[in-house]
């Protein structure tokens, strides 16, 4: 798992709440909006996005930039995908 320093992105999906498979589903979605190069945040409270995320990217052709790290007190990950096509 690849932890950022600095977070930075282009466009928000905040999946928290959202229940299997939706964190898979929906960033697809908030991709179509964005341009190539472009980074998307996912804000997710599932802790099962920290490997299907990644395997999402390697199977949609996505890089997957990395999650920020966290502060203690946050139940939130936030996970980046840049948009490469």
């Amino acid at each position: 798992m690849k932890f950022l320093n600095e977070c930075k992105a282009d466009a928000t999906a905040d999946l928290v709440y959202r229940v299997c498979p939706m964190h898979l589903l929906e960033p697809a979605e908030f991709l179509k909006d964005l341009q190539k190069g472009q980074v998307l945040e996912i804000l997710t409270d599932y802790d099962g996005a920290l490997e299907d995320i990644p395997a999402w990217c390697a199977k949609h052709g996505q890089e997957f930039v990395g999650i920020c790290e966290q502060e203690e007190d946050e139940d939130v990950f936030k996970l980046y995908i840049k948009k490469t096509h």
